[in-house]
């Protein structure tokens, strides 16, 4: 139960955090749930929310090309993996030094973590998840060490890896057959609601990443009782009548 908490803080670290508020602005969280965010984010380990943010939005700019940072058209490995164990394409440097990212330093919180990254991976990813189980219920230092730190990092990792490799190859596109990301039941059951790629490429801004009321999305779940406490405003979302009509001019009929 430890490690499958600090599982799904790690995971919000991305999805609400990385993800839907910083890269997307898709909507706006006040301080303390920004400083949560962050340090969830720390626990994920998956470079600091600049860099982390940077790349998705040159991924969603430039998606499946050359100045894709994990472009899956150079095969499943590569989007998954490879594309950490390689020098980025020229094309991903130039390209993305023509993109704005100054509002991402613009927020202190970004800029706190950012210059703090190193120390507070090792106390979120690795010291908390391990001390807490021992310290409170007398748990073994190696199993708190190796299961709700290492284990869960590594499965984290790869749920994330997966929206790039899987859910960019294999499944439905109901909302645009002309793209590669798709609909992906597993990946969305794994990263708790990024599964539904197509529609998350197709409408970027919409906080959910999915149609609103139909799917499976933990995150969502997560933003919307941080709406209901306060902590969160300017939730953005497509319209359904825009949702209706990209489905029946561009989807592939699946949905």
């Amino acid at each position: 139960l430890s490690a499958y908490f600090c599982f799904l803080m790690t995971a919000l670290g991305v999805t609400a955090g990385a993800h839907r508020l910083w890269s997307h602005r898709s909507y706006k969280a006040k301080l303390p749930l920004r400083i949560f965010l962050a340090a969830a984010n720390s626990m994920a380990f998956q470079n600091d929310i600049y860099e982390w943010s940077r790349d998705h939005r040159v991924h969603h700019k430039y998606s499946e090309t050359d100045a894709d940072p994990h472009n899956a058209r150079r095969g499943f490995f590569f989007s998954h993996i490879g594309w950490l164990f390689v020098r980025k394409h020229r094309d991903v440097i130039e390209k993305g030094r023509k993109l704005d990212f100054t509002d991402l330093l613009d927020d202190p919180v970004v800029r706190f973590q950012r210059k703090y990254y190193k120390s507070s991976v090792v106390l979120m990813c690795f010291v908390i998840p391990t001390i807490v189980p021992w310290y409170l219920w007398g748990e073994s230092l190696w199993n708190a060490y190796f299961l709700a730190s290492i284990l869960r990092y590594t499965i984290s990792l790869n749920v994330t890896w997966l929206v790039n490799s899987a859910a960019h190859m294999y499944g439905n596109r109901p909302y645009d057959k002309n793209i590669n990301p798709r609909q992906n039941t597993l990946v969305t059951l794994g990263a708790i609601g990024e599964g539904f790629h197509n529609y998350h490429h197709t409408f970027p801004f919409d906080y959910s990443a999915s149609e609103l009321g139909l799917k499976f999305n933990p995150t969502t779940w997560f933003i919307d009782f941080m709406f209901w406490l306060g902590l969160v405003t300017d939730r953005k979302q497509a319209p359904k009548e825009m949702i209706q009509a990209r489905k029946e001019r561009t989807g592939d009929g699946s949905a």
